[in-house]
């Protein structure tokens, strides 16, 4: 089970790992792995 936040964006054919998070308006560019919390524009693992 992973959680989006509103807004998000995913670009491309990327893989989401589970238990993860993704914070309102982020902006995925690139696969992002299990249990992990992504943020900002570009996304990043925080």
């Amino acid at each position: 089970m992973s959680l989006w936040g509103v807004g998000q964006r995913c670009f491309g054919p990327i893989k989401i790992g589970d238990n993860v998070k993704i914070g309102a308006n982020s902006v995925v560019l690139q696969d992002v792995e299990a249990n992990s919390t992504v943020v900002g524009v570009p996304g990043k693992k925080v």
